[in-house]
């Protein structure tokens, strides 16, 4: 009479399964938080770009870009009325927006990542439209000067 198996797993099968688990997730998981970090940036600069489009709208009407942040000052945080003060518009924000720069004729705009994006490197526009991207997080350089989600 031959011998009855029992059905299941043996406990070898399980811990062979768990690590490919381990290593299929250490291959796949910096790479979905690399996305969700570029999907953010991208996000951010869509609000950055509304942001100049207020700062415009602003000149417009005033004859200037001065006295557009908050307490008709000419930097830091945009006067409720212009523009919201962070990415994105609602909810926790991931970077702050600041006016870093306004006079009659020029600006310049900056948005700061914080918490969850804290590292990123900020993200800038100015009057002419030209847009950098701080993506080593050491200040602003010449080989800076375009928005990239890479």
């Amino acid at each position: 009479m031959a011998a009855k198996r029992d059905k299941g797993f043996t406990l070898i099968e399980i811990l062979i399964a768990l690590v490919v688990l381990g290593i299929l997730m250490s291959i796949a998981l910096p790479g979905y938080n690399s996305q969700v970090t570029r999907s953010r940036r991208s996000d951010c600069m869509g609000v950055m770009l509304g942001f100049a489009q207020a700062m415009e709208k602003h000149r417009a009407v005033n004859y200037t870009y001065q006295g557009a942040a908050d307490g008709g000052d000419d930097t830091g945080p945009p006067a409720s009325t212009l523009h919201p003060d962070q990415c994105p518009i609602e909810g926790t924000a991931l970077y702050n927006l600041t006016i870093e720069e306004a006079t009659a004729t020029e600006f310049t705009l900056e948005a700061d990542p914080v918490g969850a994006q804290d590292g990123d490197g900020a993200l800038s526009i100015n009057e002419l439209g030209q847009r950098f991207w701080d993506k080593d997080d050491d200040g602003f350089e010449a080989s800076e000067n375009t928005w990239s989600t890479d």
